[in-house]
């Protein structure tokens, strides 16, 4: 039996990266998958292609960041499915604008804000009760080792990531009730098209490689992190946090 037979899983910022990857791996667990994006060209090949290979999938437009269009998002999932059993908070992300608080600029913060962690909050306010309808579900939202630790010019992303993990166990607390259960996964770097080519415009930074001591990364190690939480292998795991860090946040 595949790990995610018969569920309906909604994955957002789901056209690239991370988000693709574990796209393709729910699919192939057997989970019915909504790709929820902006770029609706990228998310309906994607959609596609699982397709194509034997899963399900359709894609939805959407921007986690503005509330009518997650309410439009999460009500098409429902008339399409009448449940909804996997929400993967997966879109975000750092700009090279950010920096010290004292001189990044005021709109990164916002920025920031609105799409890291307003974006999980509207997507799980929408979510959670399709799940309450659906009899209990599971909540995967994303962080990152920033919220966990000090790391220079990234201020505006790492109170968005520190509000996530803070959301994050209060939402468990909350909505235990009803059977949902809410983890964040905690990635360090990830080999993704957008952090190798921060890197390459950055060669000084990849200095900081050497404290992964298992090496950075790859998008399918944050996928199987989100597959284990969003399976009924983590039925008694609510309101944890997940590294998949190679090692980063002990040394």
């Amino acid at each position: 039996m595949k790990r995610l037979d018969g569920k309906v899983a909604v994955i957002t910022g789901a056209t690239s990266g991370i988000g693709a990857v574990t796209a393709r791996l729910f699919a192939r667990e057997g989970a019915r998958v909504v790709t929820a994006a902006r770029s609706t060209g990228r998310g309906e090949a994607l959609a596609g292609e699982i397709v194509a290979d034997g899963g399900e999938s359709v894609f939805v437009q959407t921007d986690v960041s503005e509330p009518e269009s997650v309410d439009a998002a999460f009500e098409t999932v429902f008339k399409r499915y009448g449940r909804l059993d996997v929400l993967f908070n997966n879109a975000g992300g750092s700009s090279s604008a950010d920096g010290p608080l004292t001189s990044a600029p005021l709109e990164e913060f916002w920025r920031c804000l609105k799409l890291d962690l307003f974006g999980t909050w509207l997507c799980s306010r929408a979510a959670i009760p399709l799940m309450q309808q659906s009899g209990g579900g599971s909540i995967v939202n994303s962080a990152s080792i920033v919220a966990e630790m000090g790391i220079p010019n990234r201020d505006a992303y790492t109170a968005a990531k520190g509000g996530i993990v803070a959301l994050t166990r209060s939402m468990a607390v909350e909505f235990a009730k009803d059977r949902i259960r809410v983890n964040v996964v905690v990635p360090g770097a990830v080999a993704t098209e957008r952090v190798l080519g921060f890197f390459e415009r950055e060669p000084h930074l990849k200095k900081q490689w050497d404290a992964y001591l298992l090496g950075i990364a790859e998008p399918i190690d944050v996928a199987r992190a989100a597959l284990f939480l969003a399976s009924d292998e983590s039925c008694r795991t609510t309101g944890q946090k997940l590294p998949v860090d190679s090692g980063i946040l002990i040394s």
